[in-house]
């Protein structure tokens, strides 16, 4: 099979193309042609050593793929080595698919939908009615949050983005209004775009300074879900006594250990692959990359040139 491998750890360019024998298929497991390969700013950090780096190298990165079995089913589910032809699937986990859904879209749904889906229902608990922040929300969970959002009720959308054309996607995908996300003046703009008011609830995947500014623009009861830190930066320790002051809470998301727990195909990828289905829920595919083009696909991620699900295409 056709494989994208790393030797050693740094940037997307100590990745190569290579040939390496079909994977071998354990118990309970099953191997799949890959049509896509979904791409994470997670594997950008696991290449550079920084987040589950693997236990030896050469190593294969990817988590999700999108393919077909040997007896003609199309599915989707997360693998340990993503970024090739073929790739083993965990039988039980795998989610079956129709023909209709576009492979970039059905595994938009995989990390980034379900993130969405758990931010907001699941740690935010969002009421109806509140008013919604989504920081980064031209992204792959940022652009199915907005949307997500405004299905569950929420009364007020903002997102926030760097350029004006990212703000303009924002906005066409149904946020009530879209804002620069710099971190000098945030709060005041967020409070601004919600006609002079806080906000109820924050997602946020930046991290750093805007973290730290997300905590004053929070109104009473108001809550910031961290589930990322993009920037880099270090955000400053939370003092209790803020958090009281305000009522406000803090809570953090990651989706892997929730899915060690109940697996994939349960209700909320349910839900997301009917919205989808409905036409009610448009999960945003920002470019396919032949695979090939890893590294290019992998550098402009990082230096957030895309926006939405980006994949690779053996």
């Amino acid at each position: 099979m056709r494989a994208i491998q790393f030797a050693r750890f740094g940037g997307p360019e100590v990745l190569e193309e290579v040939e390496l024998p079909d994977p071998v298929v354990g118990p309970g497991q099953i191997l799949v042609e890959v049509e896509a390969a979904g791409i994470n700013f997670a594997d950008v950090r696991q290449i550079a050593g920084l987040y589950s780096p693997p236990k030896s190298l050469p190593h294969i990165p990817g988590s999700e793929v999108v393919g077909r079995t040997r007896d003609g089913r199309r599915v989707m589910g997360f693998t340990a080595n993503g970024y090739a032809s073929k790739a083993v699937l965990s039988e039980r986990d795998a989610v079956w698919l129709p023909e209709t859904l576009g492979g970039g879209a059905a595994l938009a749904l995989l990390v980034q939908g379900l993130t969405a889906w758990h931010l907001l229902r699941s740690s935010a608990r969002l009421r109806e009615g509140e008013t919604v922040v989504v920081n980064s929300a031209a992204g792959g969970v940022g652009s199915l949050a907005i949307q997500l959002a405004k299905e569950f009720g929420a009364g007020r959308v903002i997102g926030t983005a760097s350029t004006m054309d990212k703000q303009a996607l924002i906005t066409s995908l149904g946020a009530d209004v879209a804002i620069d996300g710099r971190v000098e003046g945030y709060a005041e703009r967020i409070i601004e775009a919600n006609g002079g008011r806080a906000a109820d609830v924050i997602l946020d995947a930046v991290g750093g300074f805007v973290f730290d500014a997300a905590l004053g623009a929070l109104t009473t009861f108001g809550r910031l879900i961290t589930y990322g830190s993009s920037s880099g930066q270090a955000a400053q320790p939370v003092e209790p006594g803020r958090l009281t002051a305000l009522n406000i809470g803090v809570a953090g998301f990651w989706l892997r250990p929730l899915l060690a727990e109940g697996g994939v195909d349960g209700p909320p990828m349910q839900e997301l692959l009917s919205l989808t289905a409905s036409g009610r829920l448009r999960p945003l595919v920002g470019g396919e990359y032949p695979l090939s083009q890893a590294t290019k696909a992998l550098t402009d991620l990082a230096s957030r040139r895309t926006v939405g699900k980006l994949v690779l295409v053996p």
